[in-house]
């Protein structure tokens, strides 16, 4: 089922582009960010990860995350073309959804995908206007190859836990669908896009420091942290960034990868 999955996804990639080749502008790579409100910045008594990234790197960070999205309505509402029309060769944008894609059809919240790791679509009508509904890697996809075709790159994170000590125990596996799908998306794009398990470090941080201390940067709910937590989130995003070797911003991350707490996966 996997094999047939990625071979989906292969051919759903399979028209990305090349970054554009001639001479590139000199001038500092920025670096934007695509994704909800765990990455947003909220209202201060939670907030997330995006907010405190900048801290972490040496390059100016736009963050275009917006709360209550998923990968189907940051689409529609035009959040990724925005995103494409500003690149310039050698920036580097991060995507990270999945916490507002799933749900179903049937009652259409404007933000539930269609299901499938390919091509498939579902037809819908969201807000009195029919809409043709595509799938999780689809959305993910089509905007990875605008961006690697403006010479940009890629960054495909996979979404960030919820409370993984909620139960009483600590309980995290491999942190469901959307995060094998992001990173089979990455994978397929090419070389001009990598993946980093956000949500696997992130989880392994929690781990760490034990139920109550995790359960105080969870405030309002299971899925959004408060400031403090944000910023614990945004360094295993980093965390997860050097043990890769630092991808695209090798080179521009401030923080050492033995500064920053947990350890390689």
């Amino acid at each position: 089922m996997l094999h047939s999955q990625f071979v989906s996804l292969l051919a759903l990639a399979g028209t990305a582009l090349a970054a554009p080749s001639g001479d590139v502008t000199k001038r500092a790579q920025t670096v934007y960010l695509a994704g909800d409100s765990t990455m947003a910045k909220a209202n201060g008594v939670t907030t997330g990860w995006g907010v405190f990234l900048p801290y972490s790197l040496s390059l100016p960070v736009v963050n275009k995350a917006i709360g209550g999205r998923s990968s189907r309505s940051f689409t529609r509402e035009g959040r990724f073309d925005e995103i494409i029309k500003a690149v310039q060769p050698n920036d580097i944008v991060v995507i990270e959804f999945g916490h507002n894609d799933g749900g179903s059809l049937s009652t259409d919240n404007g933000r539930s995908v269609c299901g499938g790791a390919g091509t498939e679509t579902c037809q819908t009508t969201y807000n009195g206007v029919a809409e043709t509904v595509h799938t999780f890697p689809w959305y993910l996809t089509e905007a990875g190859k605008a961006i690697i075709a403006k010479g940009a790159k890629v960054i495909m994170s996979s979404q960030t836990p919820n409370n993984p000590w909620e139960s009483g125990t600590f309980s995290y596996g491999d942190g469901g669908r959307f995060v094998g799908y992001a990173k089979a998306v990455a994978t397929a794009l090419g070389s001009n896009a990598i993946y980093v398990d956000h949500g696997a470090y992130t989880a392994n941080y929690f781990k760490g420091i034990g139920k109550a201390a995790t359960d105080k940067l969870f405030p309002q709910d299971h899925t959004h942290t408060s400031p403090v937590g944000a910023d614990f989130v945004s360094k295993a995003f980093v965390k997860g960034l050097q043990c890769g070797g630092g991808g695209f911003l090798k080179g521009f991350v401030k923080n050492e990868t033995a500064s920053i707490v947990g350890s390689c996966l």
